[in-house]
């Protein structure tokens, strides 16, 4: 799979290679990388041609949309990599500035304000803000009319793409979970109203994961999970009512009646409780009130789609299950939950975008470039192996750069 991690990547050859814009959303909890690298065999080939918006005379240079992430905690190591591939210079290559001269490369997130001293001083580059909001909206708005097979439904194991009428895409509901949750009306391109949000996200899983379990990271809270049973630590309704549905109120016997309730009614020290289970009851509890929060504000504004991003996702099959379930349950099976295969990423895109602003005419995608398979999963409680983990692999994107 091509999203990289520093651990794992290793710096492009030049021959391979020559990247000509990078964006960067830094967030709470991740950096989120988006970087466009030309192929090389079309080094030579910059050609004037025609292309879909009509401007004659533009340059047109194809290659990959590339993504990369790294924890903020750790944004050296994203510093590292930018270093590595050279990425510090595309914006003084775009702007046809000499390596000496300010470069500025565009970013989002709060990030973006935090660390603009610390990018200055590491990389001699300036980061040139976009907004977050404005920058999430594009990103999806992009993913959902550009690119084939972006968006998916997944509920009891099963995974199907969505087909996106680009004539009915909107309105639509946009969740975003990040370290909180933003819940983002949006009705067409630049039009969008942050309608809600909570504060119980994917900062909230991790913190509260890292403080009952010592786990370090996000992804070792996920492995721990899926190795665990809820059902040791949440009061199901059958516990409350001898094993039985509680069908007056079409509640069955397996519906979480309160999450980690079993922890004041066991006869157990606290000690007996499992890592993996206290993890698995979080990440259920967390994903449940997501899910119903965000139908409940579809339901509000009268939404029928709700796509669902942000990195707490991870492609994720309990995760997603969890979410579907929740929004299927409480619309009665009227509304769906909608996934994204680059759900960490919008924001990254959106700023990578806004370069259009200040240079390039267009962005013409061809497709998805996917490297491994995508696993079959089960939903529901069942246990997942760890090739299940994750569904969504974050292919680059076969595209092309239109250089006025």
């Amino acid at each position: 799979m091509e999203i990289e991690n520093h651990a794992r990547s290793e710096p492009m050859e030049e021959s391979q290679a020559q990247i000509s814009h990078l964006a960067v959303d830094i967030g709470g909890s991740l950096v989120k990388l988006v970087y466009f690298s030309q192929n090389s065999e079309d080094d030579s080939s910059k050609s004037n041609v025609q292309v879909s918006n009509g401007n004659k005379g533009a340059a047109v240079i194809e290659g990959k949309l590339q993504f990369a992430k790294f924890e903020t905690a750790k944004i050296h190591d994203c510093i590292d990599f930018i270093k590595s591939k050279q990425l510090r210079l595309t914006g003084c290559q775009h702007n046809g500035a000499s390596a000496n001269e300010e470069c500025v490369i565009k970013a989002t997130g709060g990030g973006a304000h935090k660390f603009a001293d610390l990018f200055k001083e590491k990389l001699g580059v300036c980061l040139g803000k976009e907004d977050e909001m404005d920058s999430l909206v594009a990103g999806a708005n992009f993913l959902l009319k550009s690119v084939q097979d972006e968006a998916f439904t997944y509920m009891d194991g099963q995974k199907e793409f969505a087909q996106i009428d680009q004539d009915d895409l909107y309105p639509y509901l946009l969740v975003n979970i990040g370290s909180g949750v933003s819940m983002i009306k949006v009705d067409g391109p630049g039009k969008f109203e942050r309608v809600s949000g909570t504060n119980v996200g994917g900062g909230t899983f991790w913190g509260l994961g890292r403080l009952l379990t010592k786990c370090n990271s996000f992804d070792e809270l996920l492995e721990l999970s899926h190795r665990g049973n809820n059902r040791a630590i949440d009061m199901l309704v059958g516990d409350i009512y001898g094993g039985t549905d509680y069908k007056k109120i079409g509640l069955t016997s397996t519906a979480i009646a309160s999450s980690f309730g079993k922890a004041i009614s066991d006869n157990k020290e606290l000690d007996d409780y499992k890592p993996e289970d206290i993890t698995r009851s979080l990440l259920r509890m967390i994903s449940n009130n997501i899910g119903q929060i965000s139908y409940l504000n579809a339901l509000r504004f009268g939404l029928k789609r709700i796509f669902f991003a942000g990195f707490f996702l991870r492609g994720h099959a309990y995760t997603m299950d969890t979410i579907a379930v929740a929004v299927h349950f409480w619309s009665k099976g009227e509304a769906k939950a909608m996934f994204l295969r680059h759900e960490g990423f919008l924001g990254a895109l959106g700023a990578f975008m806004s370069y259009e602003k200040h240079g390039f005419d267009n962005l013409m995608v061809h497709q998805l470039v996917q490297q491994s398979p995508i696993c079959a999963s089960h939903g529901g409680d069942k246990t997942h192996s760890p090739a299940d983990l994750e569904l969504n692999d974050n292919p680059s994107i076969d595209c092309s750069l239109c250089l006025s």
